[in-house]
């Protein structure tokens, strides 16, 4: 009799039961790495930025606007680029200006990408196209500041800045655009503008002087018109109280007129009594307790004296 062969059930469906869930772990471990993969290509073009997409090093693509973009798995990759304007500190550098003097000169540039092919194409990277702006700056500000004193430089009553750092901002993008860099200087400014050290106690002890001069002369002119107002207010002081002199002597001229027509008239009313009168005032200025009078007994005078009645 053959050997008979003895399976075991339950052992048996404990492996098909392992075996299935197996095949489910793989199949979402598989799911897994498919969604990952498909997640790994997809990109997110934010605001502010653009994205480059390069396929074998080759730009093939340029996103401006933000969403969910794909690329292709393993041939093509994605770089970013700002959009947004950015603000990069030029280096320091001493120029000569047109009345000889050497000045330290610090600037500023606002500038953006507004053609990221162009960009790439013929600067490769942010930092290159930095560079290059910075050396037209650099010719553009030498050239300018050389057309262009000391004094009208940093002397704020002088200074042509404004109009200067527009003249710059033109020529600088004037270049730029002749190299289709592919970005644009919106501003360039001035920072400060210092002396080299050997040349800058000189230069301080030469302004205080020119300070002090200008002072003197607004000095002078305000003694000037001091003096001129002083002069011409005299002048009118005298002239006023001259016509007010005159004034006073026509009115008291005529006081005494209008007195003297007053006294005749009162003398022609009563002669002998304004004579009397007269007479009388005459006594209390000519006679007082030590006067002697030596008169004629017939005199009016003494007859009146004694008060004798004619």
């Amino acid at each position: 009799m053959a050997d008979e062969k003895i399976i075991n059930m339950k052992e048996k469906g404990g492996s098909f039961q392992w075996r299935g869930y197996t095949k489910i772990g793989i199949f979402f471990v598989i799911l897994i790495a498919l969604l990952a993969f498909i997640f790994a290509n997809v990109f997110v073009v934010k605001e502010g930025e653009y994205k480059v997409v390069r396929q074998f090093g080759e730009v093939v693509r340029i996103i401006d606007k933000p969403g969910l973009n794909y690329k292709i798995p393993f041939i093509q990759s994605v770089t970013s680029l700002p959009k947004y304007q950015m603000i990069y500190d030029v280096e320091e550098a001493e120029i000569n200006t047109k009345d000889k003097k050497r000045i330290i000169i610090d600037n500023y540039a606002v500038w953006k990408i507004v053609n990221p092919k162009l960009m790439i194409s013929n600067a490769r990277t942010t930092e290159n196209a930095e560079s290059r702006m910075e050396e037209f700056i650099y010719s553009v500000v030498r050239a300018e500041l050389g057309q262009l004193n000391y004094d009208e430089i940093i002397n704020d009553e002088k200074s042509s800045r404004g109009s200067l750092n527009d003249r710059i901002t033109e020529k600088v993008n004037e270049f730029l655009g002749n190299d289709k860099y592919g970005i644009v200087v919106t501003d360039v400014r001035m920072k400060r503008t210092d002396l080299p050290e050997e040349n800058e106690q000189s230069v301080y002890t030469r302004m205080i002087s020119e300070r002090e001069s200008k002072a003197q002369e607004y000095l002078s002119m305000g003694d000037a018109e001091k003096n001129t107002i002083t002069a011409q207010t005299d002048k009118t002081v005298q002239e006023m109280l001259a016509t007010a002199k005159a004034d006073a002597e026509t009115i008291r001229g005529q006081g005494e007129a209008e007195a003297a027509l007053i006294y005749n008239q009162s003398y022609s009313k009563n002669p002998d009594f304004y004579s009397l009168f007269r007479t009388l005032e005459s006594y209390k200025k000519t006679i007082n307790g030590e006067t002697v009078l030596v008169l004629p007994s017939d005199s009016p005078y003494a007859r009146l004296l004694m008060g004798a009645s004619e």
